[in-house]
């Protein structure tokens, strides 16, 4: 009876210890081997002394006697928590932060310091604090990336004793206390109203000036247009000034000549032989001559050519007439020659039917004594 029970226990503890080793062999597997991923670095420790540093990939460590501990080497964002600080004109600010921050040698990270994140985010409210304390309100909300720099700068000398590299500091706010921001509302508003009005007598000044430059732009073409005005009308008025005198003067030489012409032409159906011409006849038709050709004698025995006219001109003072004026003129002054010789020479006979020159004068009415030449044949 007791042997098959004994056989049964042995059999059973063969089971418990065969896995019982399974298990420690498993355990033992696991405590030696380390995953790292490839943007870790773990630092191994063996029985509390630092061995090294465990590169991403498999890695096999001493079993139940090694710690590792897991260092992210990205970059890494630290929020830095709002800080209360007083600014160098006493005014109290509020203000957070953004901390970018890189483990760039983890040994340094694991034996420096205890914990570097803590460490870089305590040093990093006491740097703001201290920067916005150096700084006036005015400075402290319009010089956002003085502040910035000057923190980085203030981060990067005791960080880097810890291996780790501060790469950017970012100012998110800063918020002035409720009273200093009340009085920078009211001091705004002021300021925009008077920029207001500023602008507003700039803008009526300067729609003033323009009206007065138009006014003036104005009332100079009015001007010059009335200037021009006058000038066309003072123009046409000596115009139909002169083309009205040239006409009078035309109309008056002409009535002359028509009636010297009248004259002659009853002098030339008298049967005197004695002719009287008229001094003043001959002289005006001298003057309508010169009128027409610019002078009134020849040059070199040739006859001088007339002066050039327009049609208006020239039908204006009828210098188109002048031929049909000479030829009555020629027709006037042909005489019957053989008649004249045959009253000369009854004259000359003693012949009482013939009138002799004296008697010819006296009886013309149309001369005065001033006035005649007489001629015999």
């Amino acid at each position: 009876m007791h042997a098959p029970i004994t056989l049964q226990i042995s059999a059973l503890g063969f089971w418990i210890v065969g896995l019982f080793v399974l298990v420690l062999a498993v355990v033992t597997v696991w405590q030696m081997v380390r995953f790292v991923d490839a943007y870790d670095k773990q630092a191994l420790t063996v029985f509390g002394e630092y061995r090294g540093l465990l590169e991403p990939g498999i890695n096999f460590v001493p079993p139940f006697v090694s710690r590792t501990y897991t260092f992210d080497m990205r970059t890494q964002t630290m929020d830095v928590p709002r800080q209360e600080a007083i600014t160098r004109d006493n005014s109290p600010v509020t203000a957070d932060a953004v901390v970018y921050l890189r483990v760039m040698d983890a040994k340094k990270a694991f034996l420096e310091v205890e914990d570097y994140k803590t460490a870089v985010s305590n040093l990093a409210q006491t740097t703001l604090r201290a920067v916005l304390g150096d700084m006036e309100l005015d400075d402290t909300l319009n010089k956002r990336q003085e502040i910035n720099a000057r923190i980085r700068k203030e981060l990067d000398e005791p960080t880097d004793e810890w291996g780790i590299r501060v790469e950017s500091v970012e100012v998110r706010e800063v918020n002035p206390s409720q009273e200093v921001q009340q009085a920078m509302e009211q001091q705004t508003g002021a300021e925009r109203r008077r920029r207001a009005t500023i602008l507003e007598a700039q803008g009526e000044r300067r729609s003033a000036v323009e009206n007065a430059e138009g006014d003036k732009q104005s009332n100079i073409i009015r001007a010059q247009g009335e200037k021009q005005s006058q000038i066309l009308e003072a123009q046409g008025d000596a115009i139909s000034t002169v083309l009205r005198a040239k006409s009078a003067e035309s109309m008056g030489e002409r009535a002359i000549i028509e009636k010297g012409m009248e004259t002659l032409e009853a002098i030339g159906q008298g049967e005197s032989t004695t002719f009287v011409i008229p001094q003043e006849l001959t002289s005006l038709v001298g003057r309508y001559g010169k009128h027409l050709t610019g002078s009134d004698v020849a040059a070199n025995g040739h006859q001088l050519d007339s002066l050039q006219f327009d049609a208006e001109t020239r039908e204006l003072i009828g210098l188109d007439d002048i031929k049909e004026i000479l030829g009555e003129i020629e027709k006037a002054a042909e005489l019957d020659v053989a008649g004249l010789e045959q009253q000369a020479k009854a004259v000359k006979n003693g012949d009482p039917n013939v009138e002799s020159a004296d008697e010819t004068v006296e009886d013309d009415p149309a001369t005065e004594p001033e006035e005649q030449t007489s001629a015999s044949s």
